[in-house]
């Protein structure tokens, strides 16, 4: 099935290139210290882990038509895991708790914490620019004015490589996925696409862009003189003592792991698994495998203090809007430096990250002082539907999704809806259903 709506082709143009490995969006924030204190409030008004809840809201997940989901949830010392649906929908084989993902942009955060550990050492400098550093790949202007900490929380400007990538995937998303399967793009070819791609917004403004990534990734390869995977997995994945997190060496993930279906908005029907992929289109900006469990090991270590200094932490919280709002309107999202905070249905501010590469989706959230996280993956990705106009359709799986998140974060009981908070936007796009909306109608 090819995308034969023109205003479905604007919809998709506009999600792909920060959906492919982007923030789950949602919504409004203050400042960073406001954002702070927020989320300090939510972990005093946190509900104690209900098992019994939490089974019911994955399942309630699976049943508005996720194909499958696996999660894990910590409160201090009481932890819980669960894994719902199918991990095959052809064998129905069931979903297990302790399977493999690919994580997608959460990527992001392990990247930022290996450049902020040089930064720490004095190699890099956050504010200096990038073409002292990396002179012949980004010369020029752009060189001279784009910064390290630019790059980290996409204020940079440089446009996003992942549509120049795929040629033909807004016309035959299925064929230019099966074409690129395994296919190997060096980083520096992936930096040149994004380099010469339009920019979403100037310089100085929050603009998604995998790009940034790819290049943080040369960045630490040229001050360590290491391999960037190799040095985050001796030194953020490794130190953090997780067990199923890696970098993948092939298209083929090593451990139990489910198919992962790519949908595309109805592009490709069926749904087909990408579970097989070579992922060095994604390196350093989205190419990691890991479990929720490893995940929530991983932000309760962050988030609490264990493998970043103080400083580094507070650096990688100052923030940034994440989309532009209207005058008197405060974000519900705000970026760091590879960590976002976001402001949930329930009115609680959490630190995370989430991820969504072809097929495969995850999220993760924890209080911001480490003490409460969930983490959960899910196997079918673009799933959401639109008009003829361009307009979303309702959403029940997303809405079954954030409210699963917002439940196993400790969201009491009958807790209402915050007023003004936008649910997350359709397949992980940095952006609000009203512009998705707009770009339907161009």
């Amino acid at each position: 099935m090819r995308l034969t709506s023109p205003r479905l082709a604007a919809v998709a143009a506009v999600t792909l290139a920060s959906l492919a490995l982007g923030p789950l969006p949602a919504q409004a924030a203050g400042p960073e210290a406001p954002a702070r204190t927020a989320a300090a409030v939510a972990v005093a008004q946190s509900a104690p882990l209900d098992r019994a809840m939490l089974r019911a809201a994955l399942d309630a997940f699976h049943e508005a038509g996720m194909y499958g989901a696996h999660t894990a949830v910590r409160d201090g010392h009481a932890r819980w895991r669960g894994a719902t649906g199918y991990a095959d929908i052809d064998t129905k084989q069931p979903m297990r708790a302790d399977m493999r993902h690919r994580i997608g942009s959460i990527t992001k955060t392990f990247t930022a914490v290996a450049l902020l550990q040089q930064s720490a050492r004095g190699r890099i400098d956050l504010d200096a620019p990038i073409g002292r550093y990396l002179p012949e790949l980004v010369p020029g202007e752009r060189g001279r004015t784009v910064t390290v900490r630019m790059l980290l929380n996409h204020t940079s400007g440089i446009g996003d490589y992942v549509l120049p990538a795929f040629p033909g995937i807004l016309e035959d998303p299925g064929k230019a996925l099966d074409a690129g399967r395994f296919r190997h793009v060096e980083p520096e070819e992936l930096v040149r696409l994004g380099l010469a791609a339009p920019a979403a917004q100037p310089l100085g403004k929050h603009a998604y862009s995998n790009t940034n990534y790819v290049l943080a990734g040369l960045l630490l390869e040229k001050v360590t003189g290491q391999d960037a995977e190799a040095y985050i997995t001796r030194n953020v994945i490794r130190r953090a003592g997780l067990q199923h997190t890696y970098f993948p060496a092939s298209p083929r993930l090593s451990g139990p792991h489910p198919k992962m279906y790519e949908s595309f908005f109805g592009a490709i029907e069926p749904a087909r698994d990408y579970s097989v992929y070579d992922m060095s289109w994604a390196g350093t900006a989205g190419a990691m495998v890991s479990t929720p469990s490893d995940l929530v090991s991983f932000y309760r270590q962050l988030l609490g203090g264990r493998l970043l200094a103080p400083a580094e932490l507070k650096e990688m919280k100052t923030t940034v809007p994440a989309y532009e709002t209207e005058p008197g309107e405060e974000p519900a999202m705000r970026y760091g430096l590879g960590l976002y905070a976001l402001k949930m249905p329930s009115g609680g501010w959490y630190w995370g990250h989430d991820g969504g590469v072809f097929g495969a989706g995850t999220w993760a959230l924890s209080t911001e002082d480490g003490r409460r996280q969930v983490a959960i993956a899910y196997n079918l990705m673009k799933y959401q539907r639109f008009e003829e106009d361009g307009k979303p359709k309702p959403d029940p799986v997303t809405d079954a999704l954030v409210a699963y998140m917002d439940k196993a974060l400790g969201a009491p009981a009958g807790t209402p809806k915050a007023a003004g908070v936008v649910r997350p936007s359709p397949a992980h796009a940095p952006v609000a259903p009203e512009q998705l909306r707009a770009a339907a109608r161009r």
